[in-house]
């Protein structure tokens, strides 16, 4: 087994310990191998998307004053049927999108999300 330096943020680092204590994993080790395992899987199903795809995408942006979301909503509101966008605590946003798309428009928009690093959760529930 490899032996890697990772640098974390203080809540980087918290979320790993909470990882850890949800799942009553023995170390921090089994959790980073956790949450690559749960990241691993979701990237999965990004690349197994065909055909056209509907379903609701979910993501919460860390900052409302940041346009990034917008631009991208932008680029692909072919796509984005309905959307909800309202306001949380901390300056952050909920945007709530029903997504009727082409496989590869919405992947291409899902990473274009992750990508930013500006979103704090990106969930795909698919119809």
């Amino acid at each position: 087994m490899a032996i890697i330096s990772v640098s974390l943020d203080d809540e980087s680092l918290a979320a790993l310990d909470d990882i850890k204590a949800t799942y009553g994993l023995g170390g921090r080790s089994e959790a980073v191998r956790r949450a690559i395992c749960a990241a691993r899987a979701e990237a999965q199903d990004l690349t197994d998307m065909e055909g056209d795809v509907e379903g609701v995408l979910v993501v919460i942006k860390k900052d409302h004053a940041d346009p990034w979301m917008s631009l991208i909503q932008a680029k692909h509101e072919k796509d984005i049927k309905t959307q909800l966008h309202s306001h949380l605590k901390d300056h952050k946003c909920l945007e709530v999108m029903v997504i009727s798309s082409r496989a590869e428009d919405l992947a291409e928009m899902i990473r274009a999300i992750h990508s930013e690093g500006k979103a704090e959760y990106v969930r795909l529930v698919r119809g």
